[in-house]
């Protein structure tokens, strides 16, 4: 789930002044009333961008029977779309400062129709797998600009604070969304439907971004695609290692070669950006754990949140018997326990500070994962599966506008624009990478004789060390960024 915007929402909240970036081209909108078309145009952009990231989970098992992926590989059709997204979020974020943000919206929000297209298609899984790395490529296009557009089109505070209420709401139940919207499609048209739905949403708001948003003032940049590449290519290596390893052998020359190119584009990355003058990972964010660990933390906990999304997908239906639709229905109490708290976050923020509740959110997120992970095949929904997908609501709208707000007031002073885009890049490449190992070790304990029920028990459990680590480093090293009453 995506969350760039909630840095404008965090400012706004408490931030101080002398550490909020400029506006887009450096002059507030003249508008004097609040553009809400425009600004539902944009959280609709934002929200099937969101949406895509868990709408395929409730027909992955109907993809695998009709494509006939492996167990392990099944993986890629959520994997591939995080880590194409989250790799070149980083670079596009500039392109749109150079050819206007606008532009770079439509081109994205077309290049995601035409992908959806394709991969609704698709006969093969490597038809599939290549939509949806395209989709990943016009997310990350289309992305940026949907934050700066709403930033140009609103002024700062309580007009601004309006239209971001409504644009982090829309991120807070997009995924959550995305697993009903997807169960009603796959049950009444087929899971091509999950790639097909995109088409004609993709196109209102083709026309509604022509017809209600202005573009924004252009800014001179600096590419810095080698960087994008390396980070990109280092991800998808140990990604591709790591799914790999439990079919091919932790030693067999594929998974090895992997490790090794992932290794290597790491150490590019690093070579890279320390000479280039507008890098998309600034190193200074790793040199002090005061910034670096509340960025860390930012990409465990979507490691464990893909992880739960994707395995109760196979759990509900493989285990269960649940058809996709009552799989998408049985989301609702997590995404209401997430609403309710995405509602009171800002109050309770207000009050007692960011490191308290996003510390509070982190614990309900480990709880409950670590409640979950306890599931076998003779539970029920009710015995087995509500109670955690409550607690794990609750904790995900207590964590991360608390996260978000103590990543960009920690953030070095002179790259704030590249900390909110490297906090949507570590949330995209962390949910990639937890599905990875997860998955892995879902491999590996099919393979012993555990059943399905107690391989997915035992991903969980594995799963449990991302929040467990993300809320040592949050509660270790961040900061309070407002005054508590």
């Amino acid at each position: 789930m995506s969350t760039q915007p909630l840095r404008s929402a965090a400012h706004d909240r408490g931030i101080p002044p002398d550490r909020q970036p400029a506006e887009s081209g450096g002059h507030p909108s003249s508008a004097q009333r609040l553009r809400y078309p425009a600004v539902i145009v944009l959280c609709l952009t934002q929200l099937i961008l969101v949406i895509d990231n868990s709408v395929v989970n409730v027909a992955l098992p109907q993809i695998r029977h009709a494509l006939g992926f492996s167990a392990t590989g099944l993986s890629w059709v959520v994997t591939s779309y995080a880590l194409v997204f989250g790799g070149l979020v980083l670079l596009s974020g500039k392109v749109g400062s150079i050819v206007g943000p606008r532009r770079t919206l439509l081109i994205g929000v077309s290049i995601f129709i035409v992908a959806s297209a394709l991969g609704g298609a698709a006969t093969m899984p490597a038809m599939l797998i290549a939509a949806r790395v395209l989709q990943g490529v016009g997310a990350a296009l289309a992305a940026p600009g949907t934050l700066v557009l709403l930033m140009s089109i609103t002024r700062p505070g309580p007009q601004r604070a309006r239209a971001m209420s409504v644009f982090v709401l829309v991120i807070g139940v997009g995924a959550a969304l995305g697993l009903l919207l997807g169960g009603m499609l796959t049950t009444s048209l087929g899971w091509e439907w999950v790639m097909f739905v995109n088409i004609p949403i993709g196109l209102a708001v083709l026309v509604g971004v022509r017809l209600l948003v202005p573009e924004a003032p252009r800014a001179p940049a600096r590419l810095d695609v080698g960087g994008a590449v390396a980070s990109t290519t280092g991800m998808t290596a140990l990604v591709y290692g790591l799914i790999n390893a439990e079919s091919q052998g932790w030693t067999s020359p594929p998974v090895l070669v992997s490790f090794a190119l992932a290794i290597a584009g790491l150490l590019a990355l690093v070579l890279i950006e320390r000479r280039h003058a507008a890098p998309v990972v600034p190193l200074d964010f790793f040199t002090r754990m005061r910034s670096a660990a509340p960025l860390l933390a930012m990409m465990l906990i979507p490691a464990g949140q893909a992880g739960f999304l994707y395995f109760a997908a196979l759990f509900t239906q493989n285990v269960l018997g649940f058809t996709p639709l009552q799989t998408g229905l049985s989301v609702l109490p997590f995404s209401a326990a997430l609403l309710v708290t995405n509602l009171l976050t800002s109050r309770l923020v207000t009050r007692h500070g960011e490191r308290i509740v996003g510390a509070l959110g982190m614990t309900g997120l480990l709880a409950g994962l670590a409640w979950m992970s306890r599931i076998n095949a003779a539970d029920t929904f009710a015995g087995g599966l509500l109670g955690p997908f409550v607690l794990l609501g609750l904790g995900a709208g207590l964590t991360i506008a608390p996260l978000t707000a103590v990543i960009m007031h920690q953030a070095p002073a002179a790259h704030l624009g590249a900390a909110s885009s490297l906090n949507q890049a570590m949330q995209q490449l962390g949910g990639a990478l937890g599905l990875a190992v997860m998955t892995t070790v879902y491999g590996t304990a099919a393979a012993g004789g555990t059943g399905e029920a107690g391989a997915i028990a035992t991903a969980l459990t594995a799963g449990v060390v991302f929040p467990l680590l993300a809320l040592t480093l949050f509660a270790t090293w961040a900061r309070p960024t407002t005054t508590t009453v």
